[in-house]
């Protein structure tokens, strides 16, 4: 059973009710919002350890409540429901920020695993390793917090620990299925091209020239890995 606080911002009653009562079985404390202003508010004065978010909601949509939470430095992690079909979207959800995205129509039990995934990532981010240091770039994995130069940079919980897992394996090269195991975990599924869009997340935030990454390397055919 779990006893984390999940907050739950969806328009559509049927879907709302469903999540709620079914997080609820599994131990969840649940917090709720049917719209984009008022599930703003409600993770701004409230601890919680999760939101799920769907994206199409009156008043303030679920990307424009993910850009604002992460512009004012807000960590919790965001799973977002998208519509079947809307690559565009799972694509920009990423890049606002958002940990991991289900498409609709989706089963309690794909949710629940992507839940518990990025629950578990978050807990194994801040074990291990506390302080890493590349070049210019320093990550705090306890506090959650990194600084390249003299600014900060913000890192979702799945960046987070797909940069944990590639400085711990140092000089090793992990395929992507691999990553995708350690990191995502082997109950949810994943297309392994996903690491790409990731790696490139971490690229983009961290190297000099993304295109010329000197930290984060491919390995052609094969996958990544972290070199100092």
């Amino acid at each position: 059973m779990h006893t984390e606080r999940i907050l739950i911002i969806e328009d559509d009653e049927s879907i709302l009710m469903g999540l709620e009562d079914d997080l609820k079985m599994e131990g969840f404390e649940i917090d709720t919002a049917r719209d984009g202003l008022a599930g703003l508010s409600r993770a701004k004065e409230r601890r919680h350890d999760l939101i799920v978010l769907d994206i199409m909601l009156p008043r303030m949509s679920g990307f424009d409540v993910c850009r604002q939470l992460r512009q004012e430095g807000i960590t919790i992690p965001i799973l977002m429901l998208t519509a079947r079909g809307r690559e565009a979207d799972k694509v920009l959800g990423l890049e606002l920020g958002a940990d991991d995205y289900v498409t609709k129509p989706f089963s309690p039990r794909e949710l629940l695993a992507r839940i518990n995934a990025i629950l578990r990532r978050v807990k194994q981010t801040r074990q291990g390793i506390e302080v890493a240091r590349f070049g210019d770039v320093e990550i705090d994995f306890r506090k959650y917090e990194v600084r390249k130069g003299n600014r900060p940079v913000y890192l979702t919980s799945l960046e987070f620990a797909l940069l944990r897992h590639l400085i711990n394996s140092k000089g090793e090269v992990l395929s992507r299925d691999a990553i995708l195991d350690e990191v995502w975990g082997k109950e949810v599924y994943v297309d392994n091209r996903t690491v790409d869009t990731h790696i490139a997340h971490l690229r983009k935030k961290l190297e000099d020239d993304p295109a010329e990454p000197r930290y984060i390397q491919g390995v052609r055919g094969v996958g990544y890995k972290f070199h100092e």
